[in-house]
């Protein structure tokens, strides 16, 4: 039988979206946060989403800020931890959007706080209307090295790490590295394991500042104020490295068609461990141990110096990050956490592994007794 109609439809996008950095964020002198991208004015009342941390140490000054330029806002607290990361949330925020009366393009909401928070209002705003544009505001070092280049956003389902999401850019994203300041020490420890990563796999330079002032980036908070870093700079100068690699590997393969991505170094294995422990470990801890078991299979495969794993293993220990946990000791846990991964990557291994501190290869043969040894050296550890 013949068709009795064929359409073939191709069309294209063109996507930009803007990283600004800044200082004074919240000064009312300072007119980004309340910009509404690619309009020059508001046509309505905008959500402001805080997370609970920031509600209580900034709450106050957002307001402030909102205030002295009469623009009218309504606000909405979420908690915080990677266990409120549902589409319960999702909903909750998409509720207030419809109750405020949030428009297609003239009312975009702000997110300000942590991961979560951006995650959870990113794909409200994916959904609702087809798709609002928002304004992201990552208040964590985590947030603001790694996700504030990213066009993704996600929730966790069913025990599974982002397993429902969207690929939904906001058009303006805003960093102000003051906020890391007010972070609790661990927080800071967290992101620097996304910095890590990316020294491992592009950045040999970054990998050396993290060595020479690891343990001083994670006691200033990256804010260059001792007297070991007010001439060097190095949190800013880690900030921009980690920052600018993110972006160079995300622009070119922003919609992850290419499901080979030297960026999710050290996530092959991490996802399983931080779902199986919440609230337990945190994600770029995760992270830093999937680093070094992904460190400890290049070694046994001969791509890895021994000297140079060790330098991965010093610097994890000097910046204060746990090396290894309870379930990197159990190879028949990381097969299935593999297996998972799989299926994420369209059924390849695309496992990047290092070849030196600063470059990678892909790997798609990687075995069970590879994952049994190296699983034996992080017991050891």
């Amino acid at each position: 039988m013949k068709d009795l109609g064929h359409w073939v439809l191709r069309t294209s996008q063109d996507v930009k979206f803007e990283v600004v950095e800044t200082t004074g964020l919240l000064d009312p002198a300072n007119p980004l946060l309340g910009q509404v991208p690619g309009m020059s004015g508001i046509h309505g009342t905008r959500l402001a989403v805080l997370d609970e941390a920031v509600d209580s140490l900034f709450g106050s000054r957002v307001r402030e800020y909102f205030g002295s330029t009469a623009t009218p806002v309504s606000y909405m607290t979420l908690p915080a931890g990677d266990e409120n990361k549902t589409i319960e949330n999702v909903l909750r925020v998409a509720s207030r959007l419809k109750e405020i009366g949030t428009e297609r393009a003239g009312t975009p909401p702000i997110a300000l706080g942590g991961g979560v928070v951006q995650d959870v209002v990113g794909m409200a705003s994916a959904l609702y209307r087809r798709g609002i544009p928002y304004v992201r505001v990552p208040t964590t070092l985590l947030g603001q090295i790694d996700g504030s280049v990213s066009a993704k956003n996600g929730v966790n389902f069913e025990g599974c790490r982002n397993r429902l999401g969207t690929f939904h850019p906001p058009p303006l994203t805003l960093i102000d590295r003051a906020f890391i300041a007010t972070l609790p020490e661990r927080q800071v420890r967290s992101g620097m394991g996304e910095v890590l990563k990316m020294a491992l796999i592009k950045d040999g330079e970054l990998f050396r500042l993290l060595e020479e002032f690891g343990p001083v980036l994670v006691q200033e908070r990256l804010q260059d104020t001792g007297p070991l870093t007010r001439d060097r700079k190095p949190g800013r100068e880690v900030m921009h490295r980690a920052i600018t690699g993110m972006a160079e590997e995300l622009e070119k393969n922003l919609w992850e068609k290419d499901l080979r991505r030297i960026v999710d170094y050290g996530h092959t294995f991490s996802p399983a461990v931080e779902m199986g422990s919440l609230p337990g470990v945190l994600h770029g801890e995760a992270v830093a141990m999937g680093c070094l078991f992904c460190a400890a299979l290049a070694l046994n495969r001969g791509l890895l110096s021994q000297s140079e794993y060790d330098r991965i293993a010093q610097c994890i220990h000097q910046i204060g990050l746990r090396p290894t946990h309870e379930m990197f000791f159990d190879p028949e846990f990381l097969e299935r956490a593999l297996a998972d991964t799989l299926r994420h990557r369209g059924g390849a291994q695309h496992l990047a592994l290092l070849t030196g501190i600063g470059s990678t290869v892909f790997v798609e043969d990687l075995s069970d007794s590879e994952i049994t040894s190296a699983s034996q050296m992080m017991r050891k550890l």
